[in-house]
């Protein structure tokens, strides 16, 4: 039997039960192979001890084991600190922890790159050259937590999907990363302090309320009025906002869990008072509270933080009209770890 050179944690425990019988060794060897290589210290299978010589050579010979590794780090003046981690093919992500009242975050990517459009987001301008793969996701998180432990006296404490990427274009990967991350040999973390974020993939969001998903959910609004929104984020055509819409009634009536909209605030673009009421109109239709977010400059020009009003006439009206609000300052600008400024220039 041929067996390609591939990474172990791509097989599944059944094939590798399979394979170890049909080499004579024995398949209780598959569970200890699949828990060594979870480990993020262990980077080949010599360091794997409790397997014999021969299983050790044999698995030398027919699979590897490639493991991410931290290439780049940047702290920031509010400790922000900012990861570039090399994968194995040579390719970078950038990764975030974000330490904050007792907590601290990871903001991870899920692809190399981007594959959509939005103007004001530098990641954009990466061509998107692949999906990560779980293993690679996990590997990321893993390697965040010990950073974290020896820099910020933390493990980390949530998880969002708001780096590289858009994590509903790598579906499958992405949700068994976290099952792997919420499991014992991970960090054990509850899945109500993960958040995936989306710019929109209506038919996804379907899909994982149907998948029972118990993650939360985060939409990147920025403007509730379909002509602006496709100007800021083109790719949104494919997406119109009443498929978004009715995707979120699907999820929230499935899951009974509320989806937080991010929401930028620009000046000239969305700083008007027929944006605000267009965004309490979504809300007022699909069970949400709304997070306004400090915009981030990039190579963009076209694009400015909207005045100081603006931000208070939309968290007045919202309050107003019984919409939970909140605005997030921007953590880690100085080395260009905020939201929408991830973009290899290390």
């Amino acid at each position: 039997m041929t067996i390609s050179l591939t990474d172990i944690r791509s097989i599944s425990n059944e094939n590798l039960c399979s394979i170890l019988e049909e080499n004579n060794f024995p398949s209780y060897r598959s569970k200890q192979i699949k828990n060594w290589s979870r480990k993020i210290d262990i980077v080949e299978f010599n360091q794997m001890s409790n397997l014999p010589k021969r299983l050790v050579n044999f698995l030398n010979d027919n699979f590897c084991l490639n493991k991410s590794e931290i290439l780049y780090k940047q702290r920031s003046s509010d400790d922000t600190i900012k990861y570039a981690i090399k994968l194995y093919d040579g390719k970078v992500v950038e990764s975030v922890l974000i330490p904050s009242n007792g907590r601290v975050t990871a903001c991870v990517s899920s692809q190399v790159g981007c594959s959509l459009d939005c103007n004001f987001c530098a990641t954009s301008l990466l061509k998107n050259m692949r999906n990560l793969h779980y293993y690679e996701i996990f590997d990321q998180i893993m390697l965040l937590n010990d950073e974290a432990k020896c820099y910020l006296n933390s493990t980390i404490t949530n998880i969002v999907f708001m780096g590289m990427g858009e994590p509903l274009l790598n579906y499958k990967n992405v949700l068994k990363s976290i099952d792997y991350i919420t499991s014992d040999f991970g960090l054990g973390i509850s899945f109500k302090k993960i958040t995936v974020s989306t710019s929109g993939i209506s038919k996804t969001i379907k899909r994982m309320a149907d998948d029972d998903v118990k993650f939360n959910l985060a939409v990147s609004l920025h403007s509730a009025i379909e002509e602006t929104r496709n100007i800021v984020m083109p790719f949104t055509k494919s997406f119109p906002l009443k498929k978004l819409v009715e995707s979120l009634d699907y999820w929230y009536k499935k899951t009974k869990r509320k989806i937080t909209f991010e929401y930028l605030v620009w000046k000239g673009i969305n700083d008007d008072f027929k944006h605000i009421d267009s965004l309490i109109e979504i809300c007022k239709k699909v069970p949400s509270k709304v997070n306004l977010i400090e915009y981030n400059s990039t190579d963009n020009s076209d694009f400015k933080s909207a005045d100081i009003e603006w931000i208070n006439n939309y968290i007045n009206v919202l309050k107003e009209n019984k919409i939970a609000v909140s605005l997030r300052r921007s953590r880690g600008k100085d080395i260009q770890a905020a939201c929408g400024q991830l973009a290899n220039k290390y």
